[in-house]
C-alpha cells in the first residue's frame, strides 16, 4: 500500500491531463469571493525533481511536460498550465515538476483553505515541509479515502476534491467508488475531480460506468489514449478524469484543448481521446 512514489512518473501523460483540469477548475472557482476549500486526498510529495535517479530511470516526463515545453502554438488553457510549471522552474530550464499540492497553492486565494492528506511516510514529510507553516493549509497523515468524510461538507458551502490514488491495488478503484458516492450524499454541491489510469485491469475498464452510476447531478468525462501495452499487455496507455458538478465552461476547453494535445503526445497512430457530458 506505501510502495508507490509518484517521482518515477511525474510529469508525464497523465499529469499533463490531470493538472490540465485542475487549473480549469480552480480558476474557475476563484471567479467567486466567496472562500471554498480544496481537499486533496492522496497529495503526494508536492514536488519532483526531474534530475532525480527516479525521475530519470523511466523518463516519463519525456513524453509529457517536456514535448510542451518549447512549443509556440499552445492553446491557450494549455499555455496556462505550462506557464504554473515553468514558475516552478528557474531559468527557463525544465528540471522539476510540480505535483498537485503545488498546483493548489499557487492558485488557492488567501481566503481559501487546503487540506492534503498523504499516507507515505516520506512523501508526507516532504509535504510538511513545504506546506506545514501554511496558515491557510494543514497537512495531515492519514487515508484521503478515510478522511474526507470529516472535510465537506465546509462552512462556506464551497469545496473541490481531488482524488487520484496511485490504484496499485485492485481495492483502489472500489475505495474510489465508495468514497465518491459518500462524499456525494454529504454534499452533493461540491466539485470532485476523479482521476484513474488506463491500464489492462478490468477495475479499470469498469471504472468510468461506475463513477457515471454515483452522479446525482452534471458530470463531465475526459480520457486520453497516447500510447500502446507494451509487449506483455501492460502499461499506462493513457488516462482520465471524472468531474463531478463542473464548471460549465470545462466541456468547451477540452472540445478544442484535446485534438491537440492528444496528437502533441501521441506515441502511436491510433491515439484519441474522449469528451462526454452530462448536463443538469
Amino acid at each position: 500500500m506505501l510502495a508507490y512514489r509518484h517521482a518515477f512518473h511525474a510529469g508525464n501523460h497523465a499529469d499533463v491531463l490531470k493538472h490540465l483540469v485542475l487549473v480549469q477548475v480552480l480558476r474557475y472557482m476563484g471567479q467567486k469571493d466567496k472562500p471554498y476549500r480544496l481537499i486533496d486526498t492522496h497529495a503526494g510529495a508536492g514536488g519532483y525533481s526531474l534530475r532525480s535517479p527516479e525521475s530519470q530511470k523511466r523518463g516519463e516526463y519525456e513524453r509529457g511536460i517536456a514535448r510542451l515545453w518549447d512549443r509556440k502554438d499552445l492553446p491557450p488553457a494549455v499555455a496556462d498550465y505550462v506557464k504554473i510549471v515553468r514558475g516552478f522552474n528557474v531559468g527557463g530550464e525544465l528540471q522539476h515538476y510540480p505535483g498537485s499540492p503545488e498546483f493548489e497553492h499557487m492558485l488557492l486565494r488567501p481566503q481559501d483553505e487546503l487540506r492534503l492528506f498523504e499516507l507515505h511516510p516520506t512523501d508526507f514529510r516532504i509535504l510538511s515541509s513545504h506546506f506545514g507553516q501554511d496558515k491557510h493549509t494543514q497537512v495531515t497523515q492519514a487515508d484521503g479515502f478515510a478522511s474526507l468524510k470529516g472535510q465537506v461538507p465546509p462552512v462556506s458551502r464551497r469545496a473541490a476534491v481531488l482524488m487520484d490514488p496511485s490504484y496499485e491495488l485492485a481495492s483502489d478503484y472500489d475505495h474510489t467508488v465508495k468514497a465518491v458516492r459518500d462524499a456525494l450524499k454529504r454534499f452533493a454541491e461540491g466539485v470532485y475531480m476523479v482521476w484513474y489510469p488506463q491500464v489492462s485491469r478490468r477495475e479499470s475498464l469498469q471504472l468510468p460506468r461506475q463513477l457515471k452510476a454515483c452522479a446525482p447531478k452534471s458530470w463531465l468525462h475526459v480520457s486520453m489514449t497516447v500510447q500502446q501495452p507494451d509487449s506483455e499487455g501492460f502499461g499506462l496507455t493513457g488516462s482520465g478524469m471524472f468531474v463531478y458538478n463542473p464548471p460549465y465552461t470545462l466541456a468547451g476547453t477540452l472540445r478544442e484543448v484535446m485534438p491537440w494535445l492528444t496528437q502533441t503526445l501521441a506515441q502511436f497512430d491510433g491515439a484519441s481521446f474522449v469528451v462526454e457530458q452530462h448536463a443538469v
